[in-house]
């Protein structure tokens, strides 16, 4: 099976937190809205990729780059060193909640668990249009000689 690319439109959004309830006298966890909304854009977008091929069932490699846009208050220079590379984001969201939102978002659409995610690559760089670009790769294993 050959790879899976795709792009997450917009803003990206990190994992958010865990939330607890009570309900009935009775803890519950549940995902913020937030969340759970970045992640059924993240399915959405695996799904339309993916069109009618069955989910990866095999071992994998993600590259995910999260793709963030200068501040609106930055000077005209700051900008273009941010888009050239020379000043690196290092603002929120955190790049590991942002990939385990796309793991998650992923998860059972792209590929039939996230534990299939082998090797990972991510980063986080300056673009004129923000969005998360995923690429899945499966690993092609060398016969045993």
């Amino acid at each position: 099976m050959t790879g899976l690319a795709f792009t997450i439109p917009g803003d990206p959004r990190g994992k958010g937190r865990p939330r607890a309830t009570t309900i009935g006298g009775h803890a519950r966890m549940f995902t913020d809205s937030k969340t759970a909304s970045y992640e059924n854009l993240v399915k959405l977008a695996a799904s339309q990729a993916l069109g009618s091929r069955q989910p990866f069932d095999e071992p994998l490699t993600m590259i995910v780059t999260v793709r963030m846009t200068p501040a609106a208050s930055d000077s005209g220079k700051k900008r273009a060193a941010k888009l050239a590379g020379s000043i690196l984001p290092t603002k929120l969201p955190d790049l590991d909640n942002v990939v385990k939102a796309v793991l998650d978002g992923c998860n059972k659409v792209a590929f039939r668990d996230d534990a299939l995610v082998v090797r990972l690559v991510a980063e986080k760089a300056y673009a004129e249009t923000p969005g998360v670009d995923v690429m899945i790769n499966p690993i092609q294993l060398r016969a045993a000689a």
